[in-house]
C-alpha cells in the first residue's frame, strides 16, 4: 500500500490563512459595494444605473476575453472583475457618456490587470488605472456633473449619457434646468473651494446633496459597508484608519495655521473620493503591503499625498494619484518593514 502524499497549493496574492477562499472574500466586497451603488441610483436615477451596468459589463467581457486568450479559462468566478467595474463606475460622473465608460472598463482590465498577468500580479489598482486613463483622454467630460435628486431622474437620461461614440458629449444644461434646481453649479465641492473659496457644511455631504461622482457622496454608507468587511476580517481596518487619520491630521494643522485659506478636516474627509478610496481602493489586497508597520506607513502616505495634491497641486482631487503612487511604493515599504525573525541576528558587513 502506497503512503499518502502531501500536496501543497501555491497561489498568488492575496494570501489567506483562514478557511476562506479568495472568491468568498471578493464576493463579500461586491455585496458591500451594492448598497453604495443603490444609493447612487437613488441620487442620480437612470443615468447612474446604466453607467454602473455598462462599465461593469465591459470589465467582465474584457476579463473573459483576456483570460480565455491566456489559457486560464473562465476567471469571472473570482469576482475581481466585478469589483473593478463597480468601483470604476462609482468614481465616474453619473452622466458620463456610456461609450467612454466602455473605454474606461476596457482600460482598467487590459492595462491594469491583464497586462501584468491577472489577479495577484497587478501592482496598481485596476479601477484607478481605468479612471486615470479616461481622465487623461476625456478631461473636460470627466469634470462635468449633474445635480443629485433631480425630479426627472427616473424617467429621463441626462443628455450626455447617450452621446454617440467619438462625438462631443451633449450639453446637460436643459436637463439641469428642468430639474428645478436654482443654484446648481457644475463644480464639485473641491472645485468650488479651490477656485471660489467656497466651502460646504458637513450636513451637505452627509445628505448626499452635493455634486460629485456616482459613489462619492455617501460617506456614512461607505463607512458602514467598510465596517462590515472589517468585522468579518475581509479588510485590513488599519489602512483606512491610517489614510483618514493622516489626512485629517495634516488638514487640521494647515487649518490651524491659515484658517482663511485651508478648510477644516471634516471638509477634507467628506469631500471628493477620499472615503471611497480609503475604504475600498487603498485596501486592495494585491496592491497594498501586508507587514504590520507597512500598512500604517502605506495608509499615511496616501492620506498625506491626497491633502498635498488637493491643496498645492493643479488638480482639485488627489485620491486617485495618491493611491497609485502608494501602490508603486508598496513593495519598497514592505521590504523595509519586514519584522525580524525571532532569534535572527543582523548581518555584519564584511571588511
Amino acid at each position: 500500500m502506497s503512503k499518502p502524499t502531501l500536496q501543497i497549493e501555491l497561489r498568488t496574492a492575496p494570501h489567506v490563512h483562514a478557511p476562506r477562499s479568495v472568491e468568498n472574500i471578493m464576493l463579500n466586497v461586491v455585496l458591500a459595494l451594492l448598497p453604495i451603488c443603490f444609493f447612487s441610483v437613488w441620487q442620480y436615477g437612470l443615468s447612474s444605473a446604466v453607467l454602473i451596468f455598462t462599465v461593469t459589463a465591459t470589465c467582465l467581457a474584457t476579463e473573459r476575453f483576456f483570460s480565455s486568450k491566456s489559457g486560464k479559462g473562465n476567471t469571472l468566478g473570482d469576482w475581481s472583475a466585478t469589483i473593478t467595474g463597480l468601483l470604476l463606475a462609482l468614481t465616474l460622473p453619473p452622466s458620463f457618456p456610456l461609450w467612454m465608460g466602455v473605454v474606461a472598463g476596457f482600460a482598467s482590465i487590459a492595462l491594469g490587470k491583464a497586462l501584468f498577468g491577472g489577479l495577484g500580479f497587478n501592482p496598481f489598482n485596476p479601477a484607478l488605472i481605468g479612471r486615470a486613463f479616461v481622465q487623461a483622454a476625456f478631461p473636460s467630460t470627466i469634470a462635468s456633473f449633474i445635480p443629485a435628486f433631480a425630479q426627472q431622474r427616473f424617467v429621463e437620461f441626462a443628455p450626455s449619457t447617450l452621446t454617440a461614440p467619438m462625438m462631443i458629449p451633449a450639453d446637460n444644461a436643459g436637463w439641469i434646468k428642468a430639474a428645478a434646481i436654482d443654484a446648481f453649479t457644475g463644480a464639485t465641492p473641491l472645485g468650488r473651494w479651490k477656485f471660489e473659496n467656497f466651502t460646504y457644511s458637513a450636513h451637505d455631504f452627509l445628505s448626499g446633496s452635493v455634486t460629485a461622482a456616482a459613489g462619492e457622496t455617501s460617506a456614512i454608507l461607505i463607512l458602514l459597508c467598510g465596517a462590515y468587511l472589517a468585522l468579518r476580517k475581509f479588510m485590513d481596518w488599519r489602512i483606512p484608519v491610517a489614510v483618514l487619520g493622516s489626512a485629517a491630521l495634516l488638514a487640521w494643522a494647515l487649518h490651524l495655521a491659515v484658517p482663511a485659506r485651508y478648510p477644516d478636516p471634516a471638509f477634507v474627509l467628506l469631500s471628493g473620493g477620499l472615503m471611497l478610496g480609503a475604504v475600498f481602493m487603498a485596501t486592495d489586497m494585491a496592491t497594498s503591503p501586508v507587514t504590520p508597520l507597512g500598512v500604517w506607513i502605506y495608509g499615511a502616505l496616501i492620506g498625506v499625498l491626497t491633502v498635498v495634491i488637493r491643496y498645492f497641486g493643479g488638480l482639485t482631487e488627489g485620491v486617485m494619484y495618491a493611491i497609485l503612487i502608494a501602490n508603486a511604493a508598496a513593495p519598497l515599504i514592505e521590504q523595509f518593514t519586514q519584522p525580524r525573525t525571532y532569534g535572527a541576528t543582523k548581518k555584519v558587513a564584511e571588511k
